[in-house]
């Protein structure tokens, strides 16, 4: 960890900040259909916009990076999004089909850039654990925000959270410009390009490993979260109380916690597609624990399987991303990335839910499959591309000089 310099710490202490008070994801249907007297479907309707919002601002916040500072641009959304949800509770019920999706693209263009800066100033050798590292802070807040949350909304009322949500947003947009250098602005101007520096879709063409994790961790994160919408059902279906499916993500975010960072510093040296690779089998092989049935035993080696398969194939995937790409697109390579995972994020619970209900018995078998399929093609991109050098300029450069 010598190799991460105090930046890249104070922006992930940052991310704790935000995520410990980040109660919009978990409290926004409650507050929907409770203060603000919404009907289930059209909670529904405001959180998909709001969703779409989000897999927008992911999949283009790595333009705006690379063509106005990484710098800038956390900063921007950061603002946008904390000042959106800090007025979310004064604004007209009807003025949120406008105002959440905004908040939500603000919040998704800042992931890309994030990632970026990481890229930017953590040598190549050791950006799985700079992601890590930023992974770890992020869940640590959110294993402490949902109870400060429920104490917030107990104690004063729901809307207080999306106040608190928004000025977490607000502190880290002025932490961010008060811990990133104010030259981190400068990024490569088109005209200072080489004549043969190649588009995005043609760096990702002749980058086919890539373009394997991308569709990789698409399915694996659509599956991987269906620990967050199908199971608690299928686990209410076979008895069990919702304080064990509390247990069970307890155990999620204590073991990501304590293993993430040594977990990865023990495996830096390992091909990074075979650790993506074997993470990914992990989470298939934790779904197919569920296949046995609903008992204590299955639940309980699923969600170890799946913890550690987490642990394994997220910073590893984002660091290879970002070490395969050249320096002027590293802010739309991150955006690819994390433009897929969460992607997954938004697609699990429809698909899945559309699923159990139709053919419960179908759902899990098939995130198996899923699974093994992703880490075959993983695998199997190692075998033909991970002994290659990578295409990218490895060179590593400071945020100041390129973010």
């Amino acid at each position: 960890m010598k190799d991460i310099p105090k930046a890249v710490w104070l922006l992930a202490a940052g991310m704790f900040v935000v995520a410990a008070v980040s109660f919009t994801f978990v409290y926004l249907f409650v507050y929907l259909t409770g203060p603000r007297g919404l009907s289930t479907s059209e909670a529904g309707l405001i959180a998909g916009i709001g969703g779409v919002g989000m897999v927008a601002g992911n999949f283009t916040g790595g333009w705006f990076g690379d063509h106005l500072g990484h710098r800038r641009t956390v900063i921007a959304g950061m603002v946008v999004s904390g000042a959106g949800l800090a007025l979310l509770p004064l604004v007209p019920t009807g003025a949120l089909l406008i105002l959440f999706p905004v908040c939500q693209y603000g919040t998704g263009m800042t992931r890309a850039s994030n990632g970026a800066l990481i890229a930017f100033s953590v040598p190549e050798g050791s950006r799985r654990q700079g992601f890590a590292l930023l992974r770890f802070f992020a869940n640590a807040g959110v294993t402490v925000g949902p109870p400060l949350g429920a104490l917030i909304a107990a104690h004063y009322s729901y809307g207080w959270l999306f106040v608190a949500d928004g000025a977490g947003m607000l502190f880290f947009a002025v932490w961010a410009a008060m811990i990133l250098p104010a030259n981190g602005n400068k990024r490569q101007r088109k005209e200072d390009l080489p004549a043969d520096a190649p588009s995005l879709w043609t760096a990702l063409r002749g980058r086919p490993a890539v373009l394997v994790v991308l569709a990789a961790v698409l399915v694996a994160d659509t599956i991987y979260r269906q620990q967050y919408s199908t199971l608690p059902v299928f686990l209410d279906d076979h008895g069990f109380s919702t304080g064990f499916y509390g247990a069970l993500i307890a155990i999620n975010g204590g073991l990501v916690i304590l293993l993430e960072l040594p977990v990865t510093v023990a495996l830096r040296r390992r091909a990074p597609l075979l650790v993506i690779g074997s993470g990914l089998l992990l989470v298939a092989l934790g779904y197919a624990a569920l296949i046995a049935g609903g008992h204590i035993a299955t639940a309980i080696v699923m969600m170890a399987l799946l913890t550690v398969g987490d642990i394994l194939y997220k910073s590893p995937s984002t660091a290879y991303v970002a070490d395969h790409a050249p320096d002027h697109l590293q802010g739309r390579f991150q955006s690819m990335y994390s433009g897929a995972s969460i992607s997954g994020v938004v697609l699990a619970a429809p698909l899945g839910g559309v699923l159990y209900q139709a053919a419960p018995g179908l759902l899990w078998p098939l995130c198996t499959a899923l699974g093994v399929a992703a880490a075959i093609a993983v695998l199997g991109a190692h075998r033909r591309h991970g002994l290659r050098p990578a295409l990218a300029d490895q060179s590593p450069v400071s945020a100041a000089a390129q973010s």
